[in-house]
């Protein structure tokens, strides 16, 4: 397939989900914290992962959750992978990824060069690192429609598979892509008209703008 893989986040309803796999993205991401706008609850996941089966991948998003949680938010979602996106430790990650035997995604704020170094601790704990822009002191962690100094990425080669999140729109994908080489890009706030609400034809655009950055995966 041409370009990176895809990630549409903070889905929430049936109709952006079939956008998301209308798009052919690659993942669909359902956000496990209330204080999101983007938050289901156990019934939804349950609708969601039943109507992604077999469609496209199915991550969810926890912000340093406990184990009943994840298992609750597992078993209702169907969840292919579980994207940790606190400020879980390589530690925390690597008893998830035991507990729960699925593939798991560390989201990593990002602000300078030494914020990227950082991932090389996730080595054999996560199966994947997220570059997310760093947001403000006592705002949500992620969807925040913020980006980062993507040059900061440049040729990097870590230890461990990565992606890139933070600001991310049918606008600039490409340029992020070309610039950082992202074999993953992620986005939220980036496909929404109102926080929470996803637009149908942004998803569309995004994932377009990013199979067509002129990079292959």
């Amino acid at each position: 397939m041409t370009g990176p893989a895809i990630k549409i986040c903070g889905i929430s309803t049936a109709q952006a989900l079939d956008a998301a796999i209308g798009a052919r993205a690659d993942h669909a991401g359902f956000v496990f914290f209330p204080r999101s706008p983007r938050n289901v609850s156990m019934q939804e996941a349950a609708a969601l992962g039943s109507r992604a089966e077999g469609r496209i991948g199915r991550v969810g998003l926890f912000v340093d959750p406990d184990d009943t949680l994840l298992a609750e938010a597992m078993s209702a979602g169907r969840l292919d992978a579980i994207q940790l996106h606190g400020s879980e430790t390589p530690e925390r990650a690597a008893q998830v990824r035991a507990r729960f035997g699925k593939p798991v995604w560390k989201a990593l704020p990002v602000a300078s060069r030494d914020d990227i170094a950082w991932a090389e601790a996730y080595a054999g704990a996560a199966d994947l690192i997220l570059f997310d822009a760093k947001t403000p002191k006592g705002a949500l962690p992620g969807g925040m429609g913020l980006a980062f100094d993507w040059s900061l990425l440049a040729d990097w080669k870590g230890p461990v598979a990565w992606g890139l999140a933070g600001g991310l729109s049918a606008q600039n994908v490409a340029e992020a892509i070309r610039t950082t080489g992202a074999p993953l890009v992620d986005t939220s706030s980036g496909v929404e008209s109102a926080p929470g609400v996803k637009d149908v034809d942004k998803i569309a655009a995004f994932a377009y703008a990013a199979r067509n950055s002129g990079t292959d995966r």
